[in-house]
């Protein structure tokens, strides 16, 4: 398949090329970078050079228009608008890393990311990447909207005892640690390292731009608090929602985590919490669940990395399952110890 990265130069979009590297059936044949074009992907990330020793990142508009089969745009949100309709006119495959697919009601784009989309008609066409929680649906789709990674670890944690009925749709609080790289690789205050180091800051509160997409996917109202931590990749988060039936214990809560995810490769259940490290350089994410029976809420927890199953390695994931492929090609089913 001739592959095309849009915004390859980012982190998410250099996690794309990455991946594609190890894939058997993904050829990257063009790589944009608007603010770097013309320079040596090799050169901008040297971790790539073995993969890419002489591909140059390419303007947005020249890349877009070579011959490709599948196209993954790594774009800051609003950008990928630009270019799908066309993309999708051509009948080339899409896999946007970013908001702009996400959202069924088009006025929530107005309401959270502040300004009115410009391709409402291919919302409804759009399916989202959750692969585990989707994944008949992706079965031949064209254009996939990857989850975010703060929806992702949310969803897979909280998603199945939701569904179920075991516990309210609403009244549930959803606290998240991400490391920075979630920011992207563009500089700012809070990202400088006399900022950053040995801090933990808690932002957009009541505003972040994930809530609706949390809330979308597992159909219940929430409040969301993300942190930014001093660690470059990992997410871990911790969700709490009060119990709606009787006598359901912790180890009810683990087997109904057990059930869910029986077929899902990429999903580790553990009795133990996971932590933020466990899963950084692979496309798994861990859940783990507890009750406490003296408040009658329980306690859903979950870690993935936020670049791999938050974004880069769940839009490959996403891919082989829409193209009829095994969904572990290519992707890592372990990761970095220590």
């Amino acid at each position: 398949m001739r592959v095309g990265v849009i915004g390859a130069s980012g982190y998410a979009g250099a996690e794309v090329l990455r991946l594609c590297a190890s894939h058997p059936d993904l050829d990257v044949v063009v790589a944009s970078g608007e603010s770097n074009a013309g320079r040596l992907v090799a050169e901008h990330v040297p971790a790539l050079a073995g993969a890419y020793p002489s591909m140059v990142f390419e303007p947005t508009t020249n890349a877009l228009g070579t011959e490709l089969d599948v196209v993954f745009l790594a774009l800051p949100h609003g950008q990928s608008q630009r270019f799908v309709p066309d993309l999708v006119t051509r009948g080339v495959m899409v896999v946007d890393l970013g908001a702009d697919f996400r959202l069924k009601d088009a006025s929530h784009y107005v309401t959270w990311y502040g300004e009115a989309h410009h391709a409402p008609e291919l919302l409804a066409s759009s399916v989202y990447g959750l692969v585990e929680r989707h994944r008949d649906e992706l079965a031949g789709a064209r254009l996939i909207a990857v989850p975010g990674c703060y929806p992702t670890a949310s969803s897979l944690a909280l998603g199945p005892f939701v569904d179920r009925g075991l516990v309210a749709s609403r009244g549930i609080v959803v606290n998240a640690l991400s490391g920075a790289s979630g920011a992207g690789r563009a500089t700012s205050d809070r990202l400088h390292f006399s900022r950053l180091a040995g801090n933990a800051e808690a932002y957009s509160l009541v505003t972040h731009r994930h809530t609706p997409e949390i809330e979308q996917e597992i159909h219940a109202e929430l409040i969301f608090t993300p942190h930014l931590v001093p660690v470059s990749r990992g997410m871990l988060v911790s969700a709490y929602a009060p119990i709606t039936t009787s006598g359901f214990s912790s180890e009810d809560a683990i087997e109904v985590l057990l059930e869910t995810y029986a077929n899902d490769p990429f999903v580790v259940v553990s009795d133990q919490p996971p932590t933020l490290k466990d899963p950084v350089g692979s496309n798994l994410c861990f859940v783990s669940a507890r009750v406490d029976p003296r408040t009658g809420w329980l306690l859903a927890m979950s870690s993935i990395d936020n670049l791999v199953k938050g974004a880069a390695g769940q839009a490959i994931q996403a891919w082989n399952v829409a193209t009829g492929r095994d969904e572990t090609l290519g992707l890592p089913l372990t990761g970095l110890t220590p």
